[in-house]
């Protein structure tokens, strides 16, 4: 069957169009809140962060405008694969099980893991804490971690890391597994709590390589724009800018 040039013209149009559009508006980014020093928001409702500044000064090497979306954690690849949001940027670490699910960028960072415990107290981190009370964020590798080594622990699970912190905080709790940065930031400098044993980035079979952002598996391109947009953040220093404004001396 012959079409109609006019067809043919009407269609081209409409299909850039279609593409000039998705890349015109702002990219929608998913992100799990709190989870400080990368990402959480300030008193004006403005949300901040290491992660949220690093990835915002991406977008600007794109050339597009960041909108972040929040959504809890537990749910946050099924609302990526909704199309709730164009990508990921939640402190999410690079593991086998998650590969299955999204597309990762190059990682862009690392974060060790940390127990906290009461000032005071010396725990065998190392050994199994039978009858431990551990406080983790469900779903994260801290969770997986305990889960996998502690078996004989009492393992708390929460929806989201300030209220692991809040049961820390009120008693309820023996110990906290997180990320290193958040434990500094919400606990470590409370003379009531003190780090138990060695910070903690292994193994690889849970922690991965680091820290990347998803993407759906479709959308190669921009996962290679993003990619590509952070090679230039490490290479004119703004990488190093925004790392030590939050983690230098």
């Amino acid at each position: 069957m012959r079409l109609h040039p006019l067809f043919t013209l009407l269609v081209s149009a409409a299909l850039l169009g279609g593409v000039a559009n998705a890349e015109d508006r702002p990219l929608r980014i998913g992100v799990d809140l709190p989870y400080e020093p990368y990402q959480y928001k300030l008193p004006d409702g403005a949300i901040t962060g290491f992660e949220v500044e690093l990835v915002n000064a991406a977008c600007e090497r794109m050339q597009r405008e960041c909108e972040w979306v929040e959504q809890a954690w537990d749910g946050i690849i099924p609302a990526l694969q909704a199309r709730k949001f164009d990508l990921i940027a939640s402190a999410m670490n690079i593991t086998e099980e998650r590969s299955r699910q999204v597309l990762f960028s190059e990682p862009y960072y690392q974060v060790p893991s940390v127990w906290v415990g009461k000032a005071g107290e010396d725990r065998d981190v190392e050994g199994d804490l039978a009858g431990a009370a551990i406080g983790v964020q469900q779903g994260t590798i801290q969770d997986e971690y305990v889960t996998q080594f502690y078996p004989h622990a009492e393992i708390r699970r929460y929806g989201d890391s300030g209220s692991v912190v809040a049961d820390m905080h009120a008693g309820r709790l023996d110990l906290v597994f997180t990320a290193f940065p958040l434990a500094q930031e919400t606990m470590l400098h409370d003379e009531r709590f003190s780090r138990q044993g060695e910070l903690v980035t292994g193994p690889e079979s849970i922690y991965g390589p680091g820290i990347g952002a998803a993407f759906r598996p479709r959308d190669e391109a921009l996962a290679e724009a993003f990619n590509e947009a952070m090679a230039e953040l490490k290479t004119d220093g703004t990488f190093d800018v925004i790392f030590d404004s939050y983690f230098g001396d």
